[in-house]
């Protein structure tokens, strides 16, 4: 069977078998208590799961804390009308089928309902059966169309891209793109900040490219002394300089017919800049010391961790060459807004280097995954990558505990957290405050075991002791002996 063939069947089977678990649920917001219990044993008995809230406000933490699968909103509210509230709950849920309530139903009510994003428009007193009726179907409706999300997402990090782990929304969204943009020829610049993956992304674009089975060449050309940049690209003759002692191919040359990865670009000279230029201008260069054209089928990718227009507008880049660059931009976002994939990535990391040490594979505890959710990652996912290793190699269990983590990140999140909760602080009180926790956690950690606590901490028990009266440390009975 073709991996075409594969993939359909895949899909087939997996239009078959998804579905939304679990009663459907609705979402009740009236400020009439009977109108409330009235529709909540209506619909209980219909096996729906119905909240319910008596105010805007009240129903806006109800739709901010859980999915639901239908909202029956009053239109008379007291403070904000239903339609005042009706945008910030399109905002929040935008696929929710909305169904008005009123006692005051007039053609203009319905038409602006309608345009703000209702489903539908039910007057005070209703018809239970129609009222279940148009239920039943705007929660088909939505199950159905929840089903194909569910199965586009499934499907996206079931067949996504190699060693690219992702499903937040920007993720999925920079899968689609790079979709589209692999089967060009077109260059392609990767912006985004040291550590996001661009290099994996340009992997990504010419493994799913036509020229996927032709060379991936990459350069970082920052990391190239400026004087050796141009007979690395461009390859050189015998004797054009006093150590080109034969004839060397550039990486020009190496990648013809493949992609040539330019990694931060943004950092190369002026002079290479139009050397670069020509070359993407004409697909044609000569070797350094050479006089004969060389033509070459290359495709770039280039990427870079600064501003590129900012670098032109500074005069520190050429601009004909950043638009030459530009034709397609992908833009990777930082960790610290995609969160949901930390824990998918922490995971995925675990995995990999417990099988390069050949060791049981870790997953960390409750109180390491706050930290590493909390955390800023200034060094992305390359960061996030060395604390897992770090954390693999140095746990002697299943579990890796916050203690095995950088300080790095165990220190910003008492720092943080403080700075957050006590702003106008003194320094006293906050140092404090940080050894308290770092006490408690500890102890917390040992079972309440201080003897254990006080050994970790390289002081005397009585030390101990004295730092947990002091400071008040809540402490426990032990849990183990």
């Amino acid at each position: 069977m073709s991996e075409i063939t594969e993939l359909a069947a895949e899909t087939l089977h997996l239009q078959r078998t998804a579905r939304v678990v679990g009663d459907p649920r609705i979402l009740i917001i009236d400020d009439e208590a009977a109108i409330r219990e009235s529709l909540d044993t209506l619909l209980t008995l219909e096996g729906f799961t119905v909240s319910a809230a008596s105010d805007g406000p009240s129903g806006l933490e109800l739709l901010s804390r859980n999915e639901y699968d239908l909202l029956l909103l009053d239109l008379a509210l007291p403070g904000e009308s239903g339609l005042d509230l009706l945008p910030r709950i399109v905002e929040m849920q935008p696929n929710l089928p909305v169904i008005m309530i009123t006692a005051y139903g007039t053609v203009g009510n319905v038409v602006d309902a309608i345009r703000a994003g209702a489903e539908n428009f039910v007057q005070k007193p209703w018809d239970n059966e129609k009222l279940l009726a148009d239920i039943r179907a705007a929660v088909a409706r939505h199950r159905a169309e929840e089903e194909v999300v569910q199965l586009k997402r499934t499907l996206k990090q079931r067949y996504n891209f190699e060693n690219i782990v992702g499903k937040s929304e920007p993720m999925l969204r920079l899968f689609d793109l790079i979709a589209q943009v692999a089967p060009s020829r077109s260059t392609v610049l990767i912006q985004g900040e040291s550590g996001t993956g661009k290099e994996l992304i340009a992997k990504a674009i010419h493994a799913n490219s036509p020229r996927k089975d032709r060379p991936f060449v990459p350069v970082n050309t920052g990391a190239v002394p400026s004087e050796l940049l141009e007979s690395t690209l461009f390859g050189h003759v015998k004797g054009a300089f006093t150590s080109a002692v034969t004839a060397k191919k550039g990486l020009f040359e190496v990648a013809n017919g493949g992609t040539l990865f330019l990694d931060e670009i943004g950092t190369m000279g002026m002079d290479m800049q139009a050397k670069i230029l020509r070359v993407l201008q004409d697909r044609r260069f000569m070797h350094l010391g050479g006089v004969q054209e060389i033509q070459v089928d290359v495709r770039i990718i280039a990427a870079t961790n600064v501003n590129l227009q900012d670098a032109v507008r500074a005069g520190r880049f050429r601009e004909d060459l950043f638009y030459r660059l530009n034709v397609i931009s992908l833009e990777l976002p930082p960790l610290r807004s995609r969160r949901e994939d930390i824990p998918l990535l922490a995971s995925h990391f675990l995995k990999f280097y417990a099988e390069e040490n050949g060791t049981e594979t870790r997953s960390l505890s409750p109180e390491a995954m706050r930290i590493i959710m909390d955390y800023e990652w200034p060094g992305n996912v390359r960061e996030l990558e060395n604390a897992m290793e770090r954390g693999v190699v140095l746990s002697t269990s299943r579990s890796i505990n916050p203690d095995l983590l950088p300080t790095q990140l165990t220190g910003s999140t008492y720092s943080a957290s403080l700075l957050d909760h006590q702003p106008n602080a003194s320094l006293f009180d906050l140092m404090e405050e940080i050894e308290r926790r770092i006490i408690s956690d500890r102890l917390e950690r040992c079972h309440w075991n201080q003897t254990e606590a006080a050994e970790y901490f390289k002081i005397p028990l009585s030390t101990l002791n004295q730092k947990i009266k002091r400071l008040n440390v809540e402490v426990k009975k032990r849990t183990r002996d």
